[in-house]
């Protein structure tokens, strides 16, 4: 019954709501409209103050005290601010309050907009000044440290309301359209004999014109609007998107295809007149947000439909910088990705046919094609079969082929990649650099023992692991990479990293005296190695590790070299450990 009741009582409120709603009569409507415009006439004044009392006034106080930058950038980049929050803070916004509270006597605003006409050239001079404005902020937001600085802490203000200066910028330029809109509605409510009319006449038309002059702003706002909400969604962290010459062209989900096999990351794409962003979604509290993870240059981009019988709607996109195959939800969205029209000024991009891999030469300036690991058995260029030991795979990253370490153990310059040094197949480094096998080996053997790469040395090692290092009793522990390759085995290198490119320190192991026990340690796992005046501590993370590097070290010591048998024996020896051991924790401070 008491649900009965409660259902009665809400059907009884929503069909008195309605009939309320059904007799509101054209003075209540009226009202309304007025109203909206005293209560969008406070927010725009709040947001005038933001740009007038903080933004402008924090810059030019830096300006004026500090050479960071001209107190001229500043004032065209606000142009004529102050003026327009002066005229609407001090005129526009009392009289309609003052018209609002004598509304019951006084129900007319037409009188007050028209007064307001006059004074619509003061947005002429800012909707003028507009472009430049924004194009100023970027440039000077790139060049003063300062500047962005005092922008970005204003940002994080609570009045600004996680939007950034170019978003707030955006005001003035729309306050006279929405007028306009406003005073429309207004005029086809107000009856015809109403005192009221012929003054919202008058400033509907003189408004009208100002509206139409900043039709060509309205449309860079526009743009602007959208790129600005596409920075914000980047975090703030890709400036250059907010440029007047930029425009966005698509965005969307996709799904990445991992160029070593076929799993899939969901990603998402914004596709602009000059770039392709490749970004991953972000975890974040206060909307959609996402992190660059490859921008893609326009020019020289080539898209092309591709077939995978696993993932059916997939597409390569390959620029200088990457290649991408992508997979789109459904065969529409596909063709919409591959046959999107890009007009830039050195290119038109209209999906066209990719070869597999990049010409000779192409190769280290653009990006390759993958194989992935699935594809092949064997190495592409030896024709040697893989196998998990001794001939791992391995990726050129000139031209894309997988191979075996033997036939990657060469390195050049890529310029795609931002001329970094890269791991790259025998064929592609004479190509690439011009220089023959032996001149490459003979550069390997005048390279500084210390120089030598802990990647490199690591994948051609007797063994590599973690070990925590203890240079002085004074001094703490602190984590190395320790190396012994098979080359140089009775030689420990220690690196900082796993992928650092020189040594720390090398210690040759022959002749020195192993403590396994070391006394005034007060950590578990731990070892010493002595020679004369030279002490080295060290310590694992469980005695199975500890074990392995005794087994190895004592033959180095002894100036005997570890083969892949010794390899196989140290089994027995870490099972030996391991009884011995108990589970704990070990602390290093």
């Amino acid at each position: 019954n008491l649900l009965f009741i409660l259902y009665i009582s809400q059907l009884l409120q929503l069909h008195l709501s309605t009939f309320f709603s059904l007799q509101e009569t054209n003075e209540d409507k009226l009202y309304k409209i007025a109203n909206e415009l005293l209560l969008t006439e406070k927010a725009y004044v709040s947001r005038l103050h933001l740009l007038d009392k903080v933004f402008y006034l924090k810059l030019m106080e830096e300006a004026n005290s500090k050479t960071s930058f001209p107190a001229e950038v500043v004032n065209k980049i606000f142009s004529n601010i102050s003026s327009i929050y002066t005229f609407h803070s001090q005129f526009v916004l009392p009289e309609l309050e003052t018209r609002m509270n004598l509304w019951n006597t006084t129900p007319q605003i037409g009188d007050i907009l028209q007064k307001l006409a006059p004074f619509l050239k003061m947005y002429g001079e800012y909707v003028r000044n507009f472009e430049k404005a924004m194009e100023l902020v970027k440039t000077w937001m790139d060049r003063s440290l300062q500047f962005k600085a005092i922008v970005e802490d204003i940002q994080k203000q609570e009045a600004c309301g996680n939007l950034t200066l170019q978003h707030h910028m955006l005001e003035p330029i729309q306050r006279v359209p929405r007028y306009e809109l406003l005073l429309k509605d207004y005029l086809k409510k107000l009856p015809q004999d109403s005192s009221d009319r012929k003054d919202t006449e008058k400033s509907l038309e003189i408004i009208s014109t100002a509206a139409t002059h900043s039709n060509a702003a309205i449309r860079i706002m526009e743009k602007m609007k959208i790129l600005i909400d596409v920075y914000e969604m980047l975090g703030g962290e890709e400036e250059d998107i907010v440029n007047p010459s930029n425009e966005l062209i698509k965005e969307g989900q996709i799904l990445k295809l991992a160029a070593r096999n076929s799993s899939s990351q969901e990603r998402y794409l914004f596709l602009l007149n000059n770039m392709l962003l490749y970004c991953v979604p972000k975890f974040s509290l206060v909307g959609t947000r996402y992190t660059v993870r490859t921008k893609i240059g326009i020019e020289g981009m080539q898209v092309n439909e591709t077939h995978n019988k696993d993932y059916p709607n997939t597409f390569q996109v390959s620029g200088k910088e990457r290649i991408l195959e992508l997979q789109a939800s459904s065969e529409q969205d596909k063709e919409e990705w591959i046959k999107v029209r890009v007009e830039h000024p050195h290119c038109c991009i209209l999906f066209s046919l990719i070869s597999p891999t990049p010409k000779t030469a192409e190769l280290g300036r653009r990006a390759p094609r993958w194989i992935r690991d699935n594809e092949v058995t064997l190495c592409m260029k030896c024709k040697e079969p893989f196998n998990a030991l001794t001939r791992r795979r391995h990726h050129c990253r000139a031209c894309g082929y997988v191979v075996c370490w033997k036939c990657s153990e060469y390195k050049a310059t890529l310029a795609y990649d931002s001329n970094k040094l890269s791991k790259v197949c025998k064929d592609c480094y004479v190509i690439i650099t011009g220089k023959t096998d032996s001149e490459e080996k003979e550069e390997k053997k005048r390279k500084g023992v210390m120089e030598t790469e802990a990647a490199e040395v690591s994948e051609n090692s007797v063994i590599c692991d973690f070990l925590h290092y203890l240079e002085k009793a004074t001094k703490p522990w602190h984590k190395v990479w320790g190396v012994l390759p098979k080359n140089d085995a009775m030689v420990l290198y220690l690196y900082g990293a796993p992928q650092d490119v020189k040594a720390l320190t090398t210690i040759p192991l022959l002749g020195y005296a192993i403590d396994e026990n070391p006394r005034g340690v007060d950590v578990p796992y731990a070892f010493k190695l002595t020679q004369s005046r030279f002490i080295y501590v060290f310590a694992t993370d469980s005695e199975e590790q500890k074990q392995r590097w005794l087994h190895i070290i004592n033959m180095a010591v002894k100036g005997e070299t570890a083969t892949e048998m010794d390899l196989l024996d140290e089994a027995a020896i870490t099972r030996q450990g391991s009884s011995q051991s108990e589970t704990e924790e070990p602390a290093y401070s």
